[in-house]
């Protein structure tokens, strides 16, 4: 009798043994899935945030806007990274021509300003923002290429107004991002 009662409570204890670590591994799972644990550039239109898309990419490896400058017509690009305290930073500018709005090489302490066979470059702008915010032009043609160790393959450049209509006001900023919010959103 008393061996019967000894094994009803082994199993009894052994069941609720077997509930917790089920338990404790559902809460695990479910922490993984919806705890932010990714690092990703977030490019997201200002009145509807649910048209996002993420790249892990840009935030890892850093990013260049490219646009045709207003006044000059050229190709401006602006080539950006992540700091340790996940805001953007300009690191430098190319550029074919001056016009309107390119900083002029004093205008920031501690920027190399270098002629380039096919334009110029302002570097060491470090010119660091929260996010960036911009509205896609109908003619600037503002594309966005992510860098592959530290080289940008122009060939691989994806156009802006693909993603967004034409002045659609959007913000690229680091953000950390679940599992769930990764999977669910677009890539670009």
């Amino acid at each position: 009798m008393l061996s019967s009662h000894n094994d009803v409570e082994a199993k009894k204890s052994r069941n609720k043994t077997i509930l917790l670590i089920i338990a404790a591994l559902f809460i695990l799972a479910g922490a993984f899935f919806f705890v932010p644990a990714f690092t990703v550039l977030s490019i997201s239109s200002r009145k509807n945030p649910e048209q996002c898309f993420y790249s892990i990419e840009g935030a890892k490896n850093g990013f260049c806007i490219s646009y045709t400058h207003s006044v000059n017509k050229g190709r401006v690009h602006d080539y950006y990274k992540r700091t340790l305290d996940n805001r953007l930073i300009l690191e430098r500018t190319v550029f074919v021509s001056y016009g309107a709005g390119i900083p002029e090489p004093g205008e920031t302490s501690g920027a190399v300003f270098t002629v380039l066979p096919y334009g110029y470059e302002i570097s060491s702008l470090n010119r660091v923002l929260p996010e960036l915010v911009m509205a896609v032009g109908l003619i600037a043609e503002h594309s966005i290429t992510f860098s592959n160790k530290g080289d940008f393959d122009f060939d691989t450049e994806l156009f802006l107004k693909n993603y967004f209509a034409p002045q659609t006001s959007i913000i690229l900023k680091i953000k950390r991002i679940s599992l769930f919010d990764y999977i669910k959103t677009k890539k670009i």
